[in-house]
């Protein structure tokens, strides 16, 4: 079995691998360090496919980079594996959704898994995409999922500096899209695996 939890003794039982998940949204810098030191963590895993903010320019790789460098921490981008616009158009369905399904067993994606629970398993880690709400975001919907499947927990730390479970977050998600109403049926399972908003480039047409 790969190395998906690290053993510690304590009682005989194992801890479960852990990751943290965070949003780098409109953070100022010195806000955005505060959160990821309040929950001691040691490196930055961008998983933005492309590591870059049109309007937070902060958080493109270089100046990101720098700035973890000086509080000591590291950065390290795992995008081009992890990342939620995947390049192949496979990986997409005839509306532009990125099919999760088979961006889960792509030996590329599997291999950008593997060196995130390595780094998990000696350091204190968070995985960073941009949106803060992780809710809709493919390092919950994606990333998060298969890590569970490996016997790790992902912890997704909110702006106002809370520490969200899965759970929690897909419970005030249901909240949010039922109200007060009774789900007739599982959600989740209903809908299929793919990434909500439709993200493929559309292709121009010919000109003549």
């Amino acid at each position: 079995m790969d190395a998906t939890f690290r053993e510690h003794q304590l009682g005989g039982a194992a801890t479960p691998l852990t990751v943290y998940s965070v949003g780098c949204s409109n953070h100022a810098t010195e806000n955005f360090l505060a959160l990821l030191g309040q929950y001691g963590v040691e490196i930055l895993c961008d998983v933005r496919s492309h590591p870059a903010s049109t309007y937070s320019h902060q958080f493109n790789e270089p100046q990101l980079r720098a700035d973890l460098e000086a509080a000591g921490l590291r950065y390290l981008f795992l995008g081009h594996q992890l990342g939620g616009r995947p390049v192949g158009e496979d990986y997409y369905d005839h509306q532009g959704h990125v099919r999760y399904d088979q961006v889960a067993i792509s030996a590329e994606f599997l291999a950008g898994i593997k060196r995130l629970e390595r780094e998990a398993a000696d350091h204190r880690v968070a995985m960073m995409c941009s949106e803060e709400d992780p809710a809709g975001c493919h390092r919950r919907l994606l990333v998060a999922r298969v890590l569970a499947s490996r016997c790790a927990q992902v912890l997704h730390i909110r702006a106002d500096g809370r520490l969200q479970t899965e759970a929690e977050v897909a419970r005030e998600e249901l909240r949010k899209k039922l109200g007060d109403q009774r789900p007739l049926f599982d959600i989740a399972e209903a809908a299929p695996w793919r990434s909500i908003r439709s993200v493929l480039p559309k292709r121009r047409q010919p000109t003549f």
